[in-house]
């Protein structure tokens, strides 16, 4: 008996060593890092500004750019359903850059490594001081050269400091904000 216990623990390691492992596929949430920043601090009522919502999208992976090489193609799309004291404006997107996949007999406008998003906000006179959060969504779908993965929509937020004039206003994260990728 013992004897045989030792043999199937053996032939069982045996054959978990014998088959590769299979590599873990992400989940969409996991391939794209979105992280959001004002262009003021703090904000003024009454002032506009913008959000800058950097995406860092993992090596090996792609989405598809905002103007979507085809119509069935899930495009990267940034909106807020708005928030109390805040006028949400347009959203500034990247163009993004042909890239010829194996999965794809034409090149596909995508997104790869780092861009930044960029969204007009005004603060409204009676907007609410101190720190505020705006609620965006960020809709995408994430690819390698293997495989899609299911859209996904995150929830990013904006911290958003108010101050009742913009005198003490100044320029934050100038790096994202000067100009578009």
């Amino acid at each position: 008996m013992r004897f045989a216990s030792t043999l199937l623990a053996g032939l069982l390691l045996w054959a978990g060593n014998a088959v590769p492992a299979r590599a873990q596929v992400p989940s969409g949430r996991d391939v794209v890092s979105p992280a959001a920043f004002a262009s003021l601090e703090p904000v003024g009522r009454g002032g506009s500004f913008q959000l800058a919502v950097v995406l860092k999208i993992r090596d090996g992976f792609h989405i598809n750019a905002r103007q979507a090489s085809a119509d069935y193609l899930i495009k990267t799309d940034l909106r807020s359903d708005g928030v109390a004291g805040f006028k949400i404006g347009d959203v500034s997107y990247p163009k993004g850059e042909l890239h010829t996949f194996s999965f794809s007999k034409t090149p596909l406008n995508v997104y790869e490594g780092k861009l930044v998003l960029r969204m007009d906000v005004t603060a409204l006179p009676d907007a609410p001081l101190g720190t505020q959060q705006i609620r965006m969504k960020l809709r995408y779908q994430a690819c390698s050269n293997e495989v899609c993965l299911p859209p996904v929509t995150v929830e990013v937020d904006a911290p958003v400091t108010v101050s009742a004039t913009a005198n003490a206003s100044h320029a934050a994260h100038p790096e994202l904000f000067q100009s578009q990728r």
